[in-house]
């Protein structure tokens, strides 16, 4: 028993001490979660959880190697992370400055939202109508492409995951790397769940606009200082 659950706790306890953390694809998720369709954070939750797994399990064999033989690679990746993030916060700060029209969830009694009017190729916004005013809402388009982004455009989940997790893993004799490496698996599945589906707790708080501008001005701050840290190298 010894031999399979503890290598499971560490890769468990090793994979959530990195992934818990402030970070761009956390601060996308919560903010979906508090006022995204369950639809959509299901699968946005699905697209963070299996990209850790794929990352994880590359590591375990042998795939780091193969990284940090490419660091020109990386170097792409790098500043097209860089500007996504750049890009992606400026947009939090325009909306924590100037937010539109209907910037919180309004508590009705009619029971499901009602999902209006986005774009017919399924990207953009859609309107979620809730009893006395209205709010905008990321579809389910926008959302995957956003996360995919977030995720592979990130040079640190490549070292991080990849090269450290796998070589920590591969450090474990034997079967016992599998188990490590399914500990830190299921570390980050139960991870983004709670992050993802936790959030829409604190929608009693984003009941005030106040309160949104104050998430967008700290996304904000967190992309543009996570995109100016890729740029210049750090």
């Amino acid at each position: 028993m010894n031999e399979t659950l503890l290598p499971a706790l560490l890769g468990m306890g090793t994979g959530l001490a990195l992934i818990v953390a402030i970070g761009a694809q956390n601060a996308y998720l919560l903010r979906l979660g508090i006022d995204g369709a369950p639809r959509t954070v299901l699968t946005v939750v699905l697209i963070c959880a299996l990209s850790d797994a794929v990352l994880i399990l590359a590591g375990v064999v042998g795939i780091g190697g193969l990284i940090r033989a490419m660091p020109e690679a990386l170097t792409v990746i790098r500043f097209l992370g860089a500007g996504f993030l750049v890009v992606y916060g400026l947009m939090a700060a325009r909306r924590a400055l100037r937010p539109g029209p209907g910037q919180a969830l309004v508590p009705t009694e009619e029971g499901p939202e009602h999902l209006g009017g986005g774009s017919e190729g399924g990207t953009g916004t859609a309107t979620i109508v809730r009893g006395a005013g209205t709010r905008t809402s990321t579809t389910l388009g926008a959302a995957v492409l956003t996360t995919l982004a977030l995720t592979w455009l990130n040079p640190h989940v490549y070292l991080d995951t990849v090269v450290f997790l796998g070589s920590v893993a591969n450090q474990q004799v034997g079967e016992a790397r599998w188990w490590w490496a399914g500990g830190a698996v299921t570390g980050s599945l139960v991870w983004f769940f709670a992050l993802g589906f936790g959030a829409r707790l604190l929608r009693p708080v984003f009941a005030r606009p106040a309160a949104w501008r104050v998430l967008d001005g700290l996304i904000a701050v967190v992309m543009i200082a996570l995109g100016a840290s890729l740029a210049f190298g750090a």
